[in-house]
């Protein structure tokens, strides 16, 4: 398969469905190249609760779909395709894919983020066997046992509200004495009487041959090493972006994010950064909205440019 079109858009999150809605109502040819289901992140969360102008709690994976149709609606194309190689330094770019080479003349890198590892003996060894990084996947393989939460943050929070439904008793496995997420969330925690939480606890391994039987830590008070018995470790630490396909070509930030400014610019013309992918302070799927259509804006007034 060869298809050509005006922009081009990698990743189906909420910025790159966002940034293919405004692309097709400025009259432009959109096309949407998704590894996965459309939604990327977040058609993994079980409930988006802070999204304007929908007052209550959706899922995830629901709130994602009426993105992919809204832009289908306006004329975009999503072709799910796992883009294996980019080149963008040519006034066409191009993306290499398993399905065949997709061609734009202007190009929004919305990849996203993937989650981020503790890089510990038994983590990779274990995925699939007890180790998890998705609490709405894989939380109902845990009805009824005990599993620990490594994180503080609102990711974290988030899984473990998750869990608390599911299994019968969540620690939250943390390196810092208190949480990092926002207040509500943590106090909604807070009152799970199924929960309890390990401060000041530095993850050294998981344990477990087959499959997860523990998870040994380091206390960072008294430096003691101590297992906590669990069945299944979930990891929610943070973020890394998914920006391999961007070495040597673009500029990345110290943490691998796309260095691009206030227009999602990127330092090659015609080439934009949209969603968790960029250096930013901020990162919520609002913000991601809102820096697709940017980006889509921006890539119309490039293109124009270039026709002039």
């Amino acid at each position: 398969m060869e298809q050509n079109a005006d922009v081009l858009i990698v990743g189906g999150g909420p910025a790159g469905h966002a940034a293919a809605l405004y692309a097709a109502r400025s009259g432009l040819t959109t096309l949407v190249l998704e590894g996965t289901a459309p939604g990327g992140q977040l058609a993994a969360a079980e409930s988006v609760e802070n999204y304007p102008g929908e007052p209550e709690a959706m899922e995830g994976w629901r709130l994602a779909e009426r993105m992919r149709r809204g832009a289908e609606r306006s004329g975009a194309a999503t072709v799910l395709a796992q883009v294996l190689a980019l080149g963008l330094t040519g006034p066409e770019k191009l993306a290499e894919t398993a399905a065949g080479t997709f061609t734009g003349r202007a190009l929004i890198y919305a990849a996203g983020a993937g989650p981020r590892k503790l890089g510990v003996p038994g983590e990779d060894g274990l995925r699939g066997h007890g180790v998890s990084f998705c609490a709405a996947c894989d939380g109902a393989f845990f009805r009824g046992r005990d599993v620990a939460v490594v994180g503080g943050g609102n990711s974290a929070v988030s899984e473990a509200l998750t869990l608390c439904r599911l299994c019968r008793h969540v620690t939250v496995v943390h390196r810092r004495n208190t949480l990092r997420a926002e207040r509500q969330a943590a106090q909604a925690l807070e009152r799970m009487k199924n929960v309890d939480f390990l401060w000041n606890a530095a993850v050294e391994a998981v344990e477990g041959e087959k499959a997860v039987t523990g998870l040994r830590y380091r206390d960072l008070v008294t430096g003691a090493r101590r297992i906590l018995p669990c069945s299944g470790v979930f990891v929610a630490i943070g973020r890394q972006p998914e920006t391999a396909l961007l070495a040597g070509q673009l500029p990345l930030d110290p943490a691998g994010y796309v260095l691009a400014d206030e227009t999602t610019a990127t330092a090659l013309p015609g080439v934009f950064a949209a969603g968790d992918v960029w250096a930013k302070r901020l990162r919520q799927v609002v913000t991601a909205a809102a820096d697709g259509a940017v980006a889509a804006h921006m890539a119309a007034a490039y293109l124009e440019r270039q026709n002039a």
